[in-house]
């Protein structure tokens, strides 16, 4: 349940940054209890892992509110417990998270080490999407220290290995960094290029935060080149988006670059306002940077209105968070650092220390065993001794306990009826609105109406869950080839899959399955259906077997990549129907389920040439399974390709809205059985 809530989260954070709390806060809690239970060695680890992975994120919720403290100390617990159960792309992560913060105090030493301790487990385990976010983080250091050519060659990398594994939010950090790369540096072309590119990336995901990353990037290009209008303009929509986010240091940078470019057109009093109002938030969150430019810039306000003292005072408070960041101490830290990965000597000696506190423990743990033994003999004999007195005071109060106990009965009892009642009916609110929160998760997760409609055009989906919330869903992802920049060519994705129950649990077990086939198309860069449906298999299984129990559950589905006019099908359980010219042409699945199955065999990939006019189905079988008629029986598969047969000359729409008029016909006032979801889409 704790890593069901953490993978919702992760699912939804991009634009849900109270989601995301909220939800691994609820993890946090039921970790935290069951581990003060008695777990089995598989339970407890599973539950570490899903605690540490919930710390994680809410540092980050922490990090960007600019609450420093508190995100650096649940860093720390994460990295504590993702070292306690060995999970070394945990490790690396939470190291990568901890540098990110001493990068942002100025703390360049500490920076550095925490980055490369994260790179060399990262390079060690093959992990090419972690090592591009590391080499971005190395590249943005390098850059503030000045280590121009190293900090470019590290962006130019990290950009490739996102390419390479599909990462579009890894590609679009990247770029946008390469982008202030070169404005930094006079190349404005290519800045605005790698900026207005990062854009695209980060508006095709709805990913706010890289949204306004860029707005503010190309602004700083305009300023560049001398358009300060237009530079002022996408700096206002940056703070307006980081200001909804709550994203402190990009508030504090949206608001110091409008405050010289305020400058720069002579709008004196604008500027003053928005220059005090970074200083402020860098001095309250601790952003060493943003205060020296800010002092700095507030210096130059302040020389100009005359007033000398308040221009001093901004102007020493510049030099002195300049000489902070950049000390003897620091750029030796610098130079050291890049030579090597690893402190081996310290390690010995970070060691011996540890097995020094465990022996001192261990003789205290002994001490305090003596203690508790002395302890709960003297408790006992007090125990006795109050025990001896309860009962003389019982005896001789018996006779007026009996006649108050008839008396209080009636009323008691009318209160346990009120109290049960009340109870049931609070229970019952909770339920029904936890469901209904589920629904709006569930919702959130399945391809809006908007993005189906832009990559499938002529399209329908039919989705009827049996109850609030459902075991069926539908799927899409648009992918991009590497090797097209992406401009032309596009790669289709879509499902519909049927996970095994309905209602909570089988919306429980849609999430599981949801998470693995955006993983096998996002982390291992798979187009293939066939091969996407093996690597979902395997994650489902390993997501499952992390519970001591069996778990037999898994979906069934039909998965489909269009590439133009080229069809790629392959399906568990559930066929790919296409009907051509009045006639129906079935290509039908591996019967194998997506999860546990004797003697498992690789799922087969069908390549289909489409021709104008063709029109495709995938379903799962809850369609054809329902009850109803005058007899009460099933609709049944044939049925279902009658209907769709009769309904060719009809528009996808206007298919919709007669395959489900059909269906409720055909159910009447019978229960529905189970979740039902058609997708049609005629090329």
């Amino acid at each position: 349940m704790a890593l069901a809530y953490v993978e919702l989260a992760e699912l939804l954070y991009v634009n849900s940054a109270d989601t995301l709390k909220y939800l691994c806060e609820k993890a946090v809690v039921i970790c935290e209890k069951a581990l003060l239970g008695n777990p089995t060695i598989s339970e407890k680890k599973s539950l570490q892992f899903s605690l540490a992975s919930a710390y994680n994120n809410i540092a980050f919720i922490y990090q960007g509110h600019g609450e420093i403290e508190k995100s650096l100390e649940l860093n720390n617990k994460s990295l504590e417990l993702f070292e306690e159960i060995e999970y070394v792309f945990g490790i690396a992560n939470s190291l990568n998270n901890i540098g990110y913060i001493y990068d942002n105090q100025g703390d360049i030493p500490k920076a550095l080490s925490a980055y490369h301790k994260s790179l060399k487990l990262l390079e060690k385990i093959d992990d090419k999407r972690g090592v591009a976010y590391s080499l971005t983080n190395l590249a943005s250091l390098y850059n503030s220290q000045g280590d121009k050519a190293r900090a470019l060659s590290c962006f130019l990398k990290s950009i490739k290995l996102h390419k390479e594994v599909g990462d579009k939010a890894g590609e679009a950090s990247a770029t946008v960094n390469v982008g202030a790369f070169y404005s930094a540096n006079g190349d404005l072309v290519e800045a605005l290029r790698y900026c207005n590119r990062s854009l695209e990336l980060y508006e095709e995901l709805g990913h706010l935060s890289g949204i306004a990353s860029s707005l503010y990037s190309i602004g700083l290009v305009y300023k560049a080149q001398g358009d300060l209008p237009t530079s002022l303009e996408y700096q206002l929509r940056s703070l307006e988006i980081n200001k909804q986010l709550d994203f402190k240091i990009g508030w504090a940078s949206s608001l110091l670059t409008i405050s010289e470019l305020q400058l720069q057109m002579g709008l004196i009093n604008e500027s003053l306002e928005n220059g005090v109002k970074s200083l402020a938030i860098g001095k309250e969150y601790g952003y060493p940077n943003v205060i020296k430019n800010a002092s700095k810039l507030l210096s130059n306000i302040y020389e100009k209105q005359g007033k000398g003292s308040l221009a001093l005072e901004m102007y020493r408070l510049s030099i002195e968070m300049s000489d902070s960041m950049n000390n003897e101490s620091t750029q030796k830290a610098t130079i050291k650092q890049q030579a090597k990965y690893e402190y081996e000597k310290q390690k010995v000696l970070d060691d011996a220390a540890h097995d020094k506190l465990l022996a001192i423990e261990q003789e205290e743990k002994e001490k305090q065993q003596i203690l508790t033994v002395a302890t709960a003999g003297g408790l006992g004999l007090v125990v006795l001794f109050l025990f001896f007195v309860f009962n003389r005071l019982r005896v001789t109060k018996k006779q007026k306990q009996v006649i108050e106990k008839q008396k209080q009965e009636v009323e008691l009892q009318k209160v346990a009826v009120e109290k049960t009642h009340a109870e049931l009916e609070e229970r019952n609110k909770e339920i029904t609105d936890s469901i209904q929160y589920a629904k709006r998760i569930q919702s959130a997760i399945l391809p809006p109406p908007k993005v189906v409609k832009e990559y499938l055009k002529e399209s329908f989906i039919l989705y009827k869950p049996k109850d609030i919330v459902a075991g069926d869903f539908y799927w899409l992802e648009q992918v991009v080839p590497a090797d097209t920049n992406g401009l032309d060519a596009q790669k289709v994705l879509f499902a519909a899959a049927d996970c095994t129950g309905h209602g909570v649990p089988g919306a429980m077990v849609s999430v599981v399955c949801n998470n693995a086939l955006n993983r096998s198309v996002r982390e291992h860069g798979l187009t293939d259906p066939g091969q996407i449906l093996d690597k979902t298999r395997e994650i489902v299984i390993a997501e499952f077997a992390k519970s001591d129990e069996e778990v037999k559950d898994g979906m069934d589905i039909a998965l489909c990549c269009l590439e133009g006019t080229t069809l790629k099908y392959a399906g568990a359980h559930n066929p790919l129907w296409i009907i051509r010219k009045g006639e129906l042409l079935e290509t039908k699945a591996n019967k194998q389920p997506i999860g546990q199955f004797d003697n498992p065999e690789p799922y087969i990939t069908h390549a289909i040439e489409l021709q104008k006019g063709d029109s495709v189905y995938i379903f799962s079988d809850g369609y054809a399974d329902q009850f109803g008629g005058e007899k009460g029986k099933k609709l049944k598969t044939a049925n279902f390709k009658k209907l769709l047969l009769s309904i060719q000359d009809k528009s996808m729409e206007v298919q919709h809205q007669l395959i489900n008029k059909s269906f409720e016909d055909w159910r009447g006032n019978l229960e529905q059985l189970d979740d039902v979801c058609v997708i049609g889409v005629r090329i």
